[in-house]
């Protein structure tokens, strides 16, 4: 049973990982402290997925060619929930300026400048409908850092204030688009372009001066996976194969010693809750978790990282392992 990680989501660089977020990482997905890598990694999560070089000045693909795919590249498994590909209704006049138009509303707080939008999108020519991109078909949605400069302008501006289960149509005139450079057929050089988009979740900025002040007292080991909830969340439930967008601090369990957080970083780690064996601790930990739980998950070390221990993060062999978890979303 292991957790893919699918990213870290920088909310105060424009750097994917630090130092910090690389051992949550290795937490995560029950590396041993060796390099190997997660499960699946989507990438820069920071908005900045171009592959852009330094002197690169080239505008920002489209969405859908950030994901790295080529033909041929073993895709990742599709995303559970992934809502049916939408027609897209190409607007009467070509646009000349941003037009927002939400097809179905959505709940909780908009987003803002900074937040993270996880998205399904399909995109096509505002003139002819002709569809250059969707990620529907990948079955795995998008995330974009709203204001990190990382998607064309009509992206970062219409996002704003798109709450999560929104649906919205963005037509989007070609100066906020690709302009007189188009990063590749069927879009051509002054096009304006037109998304709908099915908003997945709203990932909110943290800020590490939020982080929870917690103690843990130490002991000995225990012989099963032990949860106290700490805080009660009231909102939608894990379900196998959904991702959790969520804060974690990591302790020895012996000393009650604090090993990693990614408070530090400002970083909400995304991990996919899969029945695909690493971490079993953690996978049996987190069952039934709720949005806006904050769960203590004390964990054997046969069910963490075993008679070796984890060298990165400090963690001395044969040592159980605390996990203190604030999910964000679910989604």
């Amino acid at each position: 049973m292991r957790f893919r990680l699918l990213a870290a989501i920088p909310v105060a660089a424009l750097t994917l990982l630090t130092a910090c977020s690389e051992d949550i990482q290795t937490l995560t997905s029950g590396s041993t402290g060796s390099g190997a890598e997660t499960g699946y990694t989507t990438g820069d999560t920071t908005g900045d997925t171009t592959g852009d070089t330094t002197g690169d000045t080239a505008p920002a693909p489209i969405p859908g060619d950030t994901t790295g795919d080529t033909t041929g590249d073993t895709a990742p498994a599709p995303m559970p929930g992934v809502p049916p590909k939408p027609e897209v209704q190409i607007p009467a006049e070509i646009p000349t300026e941003l037009v927002v138009t939400v097809l179905t509303p959505g709940t909780g707080p908009g987003a803002v400048e900074g937040d993270t939008v996880v998205v399904h999108y399909v995109g096509v020519r505002s003139e002819d409908g002709a569809e250059f991109d969707n990620s529907y078909d990948r079955g795995s949605p998008f995330d974009v850092t709203l204001g990190a400069g990382g998607v064309i302008a009509g992206w970062d501006q219409g996002l704003i204030g798109a709450q999560q289960g929104a649906q919205i149509q963005l037509d989007i005139p070609a100066d906020l688009a690709y302009g007189d450079s188009p990063p590749s057929d069927p879009i051509q050089a002054g096009d304006a372009l037109t998304f709908v988009i099915d908003v997945v979740a709203v990932l909110p900025v943290t800020d590490p001066a939020d982080a929870p002040e917690i103690t843990v007292d130490g002991g000995d080991n225990i012989d099963a996976v032990a949860v106290e909830e700490l805080v009660e969340g009231t909102g939608d439930p894990i379900t196998e194969g959904r991702t959790a967008a969520m804060h974690i601090v990591a302790f020895r369990a012996d000393t009650g010693e604090q090993l990693i957080s990614s408070w530090e970083s400002g970083s909400l780690e995304l991990v996919q809750y899969i029945d695909d064996a690493t971490i079993p601790g953690l996978f049996e930990g987190m069952e039934g978790v709720r949005v806006g739980s904050r769960r203590q998950i004390t964990i054997p070390f046969a069910d963490a990282f075993g008679d070796m221990g984890q060298e990165s993060i400090g963690l001395p062999a044969a040592t159980d392992l605390v996990l203190v978890i604030d999910v964000f979303a679910i989604y």
